[in-house]
């Protein structure tokens, strides 16, 4: 379905965006503009609004997990990447396990049965890249028990993923000992019995981040095709909006600003998330940066 946007003045446009540290500014109105206004429309749980927004394509505008915009871009969908990060995170501490079966370290996880939301989950899309490519971990060496399916539903997964039985939550069974690990992120439990697989995550990740240069992110900003083409003012000014938010909301800390804007700042981060979804035959062809960007947003912070 084609959509058509005024050729000038002001829009309000659908919008796909859950309040965090970075977008409360422009969300609480804070952040105004004379072009464009919003119609927010953010689920409970955002990424609930992912595959609306990639089977149906039901917002303007919006975040998207990375992964989840790398195979769209994959099946053809007519969504165009801006380069602002609305959410990202270091991913060395989001693989856990429960001490009370025993120790578990990287080199342990091959033969065993691991628990992630979706295969697809970009969560789950980092650790595999990262325990494949700096412990040694081979994702097709291990059972992935998986909750949900991808957003497009153009994706199969692999032989080695299956699905939880009905009913049964991932943090059940990590404490049941039904996996031998979970990847979750922002909330992992609270619970003296879980322990990081990867050894002091943190020191790990500024020590990999020094060595790399990426800064993983999770949430990225994606418009439809058509709002680029027809408004690229409009673009422009979200972009804008979006910047000046994350100013205002998400300083850096010791120098790291864990939401980068613009191209260059992003194509460590970029190339790293398409090298590991081609590892992980979450997408199927290489895909280069500046494809996932299109003459409007291709310029946006340069």
């Amino acid at each position: 379905m084609t959509h058509s946007y005024p050729a000038a003045g002001p829009v309000k446009l659908h919008t796909l965006l859950a309040e965090n540290a970075s977008t409360k500014s422009l969300i609480s109105g804070a952040v105004k503009s004379d072009l464009v206004s919003f119609d927010f429309d953010a689920p409970e749980l955002v990424h609930d609004g992912f595959k609306p927004m990639v089977r149906e394509g039901k917002f303007d505008w919006g975040e998207l997990a990375i992964v989840t915009f790398l195979q769209a871009k994959i099946y053809g969908k007519p969504l165009v990447l801006l380069p602002a990060v609305i959410g990202g995170r270091f991913q060395h501490h989001c693989v856990a396990y429960n001490g009370e079966f025993g120790t578990l370290k990287p080199a342990d996880l091959t033969g065993k049965k691991i628990g992630v939301r979706s295969y697809t989950q970009t969560t789950g899309v980092w650790i595999r890249g990262i325990l494949q490519n700096e412990y040694g971990v081979d994702p097709a060496g291990v059972q992935w028990t998986t909750f949900e399916d991808a957003h497009l539903a153009e994706y199969t997964e692999p032989a080695n993923v299956e699905r939880a039985p009905k009913g049964k939550k991932l943090k059940e069974m990590l404490f049941a000992g039904e996996v031998a690990a979970a990847m979750i992120g922002s909330d992992m439990p609270k619970d003296e019995r879980i322990k990081t697989v990867i050894p002091d995550p943190e020191k790990e990740a500024l020590e990999w981040h020094k060595r790399t240069g990426v800064i993983p992110m999770n949430h990225m900003v994606v418009v439809r095709a058509e709002l680029s083409k027809q408004r690229p003012d409009v673009v422009r000014e979200i972009y804008r909006m979006l910047l000046e938010s994350r100013d205002l909301d998400t300083r850096p800390v010791d120098g790291l600003q864990m939401r980068p804007f613009g191209i260059e700042a992003l194509r460590p981060s970029l190339e790293m998330i398409i090298d590991y979804a081609l590892q992980q035959k979450v997408i199927g062809r290489r895909l280069s940066v500046d494809e996932l960007f299109d003459d409007t947003t291709r310029g946006l912070g340069a």
